[in-house]
């Protein structure tokens, strides 16, 4: 199964999500920026507030595509076990580390600007991303959401490998994957579109969600 597009796939996700439906205590969080256009789906579907949670992957020097690890707001940090055994230098990694922490200061207030992040303590948090390989980003994502001591926290994607949807089981109070293909490969495998969420793109999703909050309120 291959999904179209971003879209299609945030309407697959939120089918396997329906059991939240209505719930005040719902929070939907998108990890940008590839997660928005998936999430605001799933928001739009559940009725839930949407927000953008940013996290930034520390991609290996010289091969930035692979995770080392990733950063959370908070000062969050989560490495891949995987690459204990590389052999990337302390000094290396702590001069990735500061480079993304900027980057991640720059998105923050590029998505958010003035405006505070969505209340998390003792709600329902479900982070959505467009798909997990290593899981890293995500992991980073669900430590840093655990600080703000949500009642539950749900990660749910619309494709995974099945070995890090699994992992994920215990870290996590529930995990919805909407595929988990064998062999996995890579998350733009799955989508016939996989073109890069623009930030302009971001800005309008987000805006299209606080229009609806806002009527939801009124």
């Amino acid at each position: 199964m291959q999904f179209a597009n971003r879209k299609e796939a945030g309407l697959a996700l939120a089918r396997k999500l329906r059991h939240y439906t209505d719930n005040p205590d719902v929070v939907v969080l998108a990890l940008p920026r590839g997660g928005v256009p998936v999430a605001h789906e799933v928001a739009r579907a559940l009725n839930a507030p949407l927000d953008v949670f940013i996290v930034g992957k520390l991609g290996i020097p010289g091969h930035e595509e692979y995770a080392m690890g990733a950063i959370a707001s908070g000062g969050v940090r989560v490495m891949n076990p995987d690459i204990a055994g590389i052999g990337i230098p302390q000094s290396a990694i702590e001069s990735v580390v500061q480079c993304e922490s900027r980057e991640l200061d720059r998105r923050e207030q590029l998505y958010r600007g003035e405006r505070p992040t969505l209340e998390l303590k003792g709600r329902i948090a479900i982070l959505v991303d467009d798909g997990l390989a290593t899981g890293s980003t995500m992991r980073a994502a669900a430590a840093a959401v655990r600080q703000r001591a949500p009642q539950r926290i749900v990660v749910a994607v619309p494709v995974a490998a099945s070995g890090t949807c699994n992992e994920f089981r215990s870290e996590v109070d529930e995990v919805v994957c909407a595929i988990t293909p064998e062999p996995f490969r890579a998350v733009g495998l799955w989508y016939e579109d996989f073109t890069q969420t623009s930030d302009d793109e971001v800005h309008a999703l987000l805006a299209d969600a606080r229009r609806r909050d806002t009527s939801r309120a009124a």
